[in-house]
């Protein structure tokens, strides 16, 4: 038995911390990612897609949402068997029922805690979620479900194998060794967001497109192999456009910038990723004002999107800083005491190199030709 393990699609997901065009181009990426499953089934001969809960980001995506979705499975030559999670949970009368509506032959809902038949020799054991805040096992009644002598038994859930956020009482808590204690073959999971192995039959497959920092790479699906009496073989595929990633560069100067930004940019797909860049060292005020203008002039226009702090970058006024100031008068008085405020070092010699900072920059910029 071959099949196509995901999760946490979270369809209608709404990125509010960014823009309107990235936002739509994140939202439109998990639309694009059923696509690719549903071509990596063709591809190589699967006709069965578990999706381990949360297809949706909540229980009442606008129907531009639900019909895109299911419009992109009816068009896989697969089968799509789709798991109610903690953000699309089971409510009478609610999503679930909306997708049956409009669901074509090859959707299946999994809304009920009972075996379901995939083939004659695989049955599905599916733990829908009915509440989202929940501190009970959603694999419990596994043990209690009868299927054929010698079948496949496949075990379908969403939920903490172990508090990954480590804040207290995990909700939706699954045993360790639930497919051991359920006679499963494997155990398909949702919620964690990246892949992971708990033992040897029970995994997550992670998210097929990644939507938030603190992952590198892209996302991905599992085609496992499930063999009578064997532990499954699982093989992963990447599915995801976009990367997320965080990164820290210590600089010494100008070039040192410039080093950075230019093996990052060789290493990246620049309209597929998105960066969060922390800047620390010091420089003299000279580079940080040219280090500043390329990243607010450039690099965060070259990537799909770009958050940079600079809060650990500071600046030293070096000799060439102060006789390019040129400054006379009261700006000069001023430029002599931030000067030797800046010496002290500490809060204040911080916050006087900002303030020496500004007045380089725009003594610069008043001296320019209109």
């Amino acid at each position: 038995m071959r099949l196509i393990h995901t999760a946490d699609w979270q369809i209608g997901k709404p990125f509010g911390r960014f823009g309107a065009e990235v936002r739509n181009a994140l939202a439109e990426a998990r639309f694009d990612v059923i696509d690719r499953i549903g071509k990596i089934a063709a591809d190589r001969g699967v006709d069965h897609v578990i999706v381990a809960g949360d297809v949706f980001d909540n229980v009442g995506p606008s129907e531009r949402d639900l019909v895109q979705a299911l419009t992109r499975m009816s068009r896989a030559p697969c089968h799509w068997w789709l798991l109610p999670g903690n953000h699309d949970n089971v409510r009478a009368g609610g999503l679930w029922e909306r997708v049956r509506r409009k669901a074509s032959n090859n959707v299946v809902v999994l809304d009920r805690s009972e075996p379901v038949a995939i083939t004659d020799d695989a049955w599905l054991l599916p733990a829908p979620i009915e509440y989202r805040r929940t501190r009970d096992d959603p694999t419990a009644a596994f043990s209690d479900m009868a299927t054929p002598a010698n079948a496949l038994r496949i075990g379908l859930a969403h939920g903490s194998i172990v508090d990954f956020a480590q804040k207290g009482e995990a909700e939706n808590l699954i045993p360790p060794d639930r497919a051991r204690i359920s006679g499963l073959d494997y155990l398909a999971l949702g919620d964690w967001h990246g892949y992971l192995m708990v033992g040897e039959r029970t995994s997550y497959s992670g998210v097929p497109e990644i939507d938030r920092f603190g992952r590198d790479g892209k996302g991905g699906v599992s085609v496992v192999e499930i063999l009578p009496g064997s532990p499954p073989v699982i093989e992963r595929v990447e599915t995801g456009r976009y990367e997320w990633l965080e990164r820290r560069w210590e600089l010494a100067d100008a070039p040192a910038f410039h080093d950075e930004r230019r093996r990052f940019m060789q290493e990246m797909d620049p309209a597929n990723t998105l960066l969060r860049l922390k800047l620390s060292g010091i420089l003299d005020i000279f580079d940080r004002s040219k280090v500043m203008a390329e990243v607010e002039d450039d690099l965060v226009h070259a990537l799909r999107w770009c958050e940079v702090d600079d809060a650990d970058l500071a600046a030293r006024p070096s000799d060439r800083d102060i006789e390019e100031l040129a400054v006379e008068g009261t700006l000069r008085v001023a430029s002599q005491l931030l000067q030797t405020d800046c010496a002290t070092g500490g809060a204040q010699g911080a916050l006087a190199a900002k303030a020496l900072e500004r007045l380089y920059v725009e003594t610069l910029r008043a001296g320019e030709p209109e």
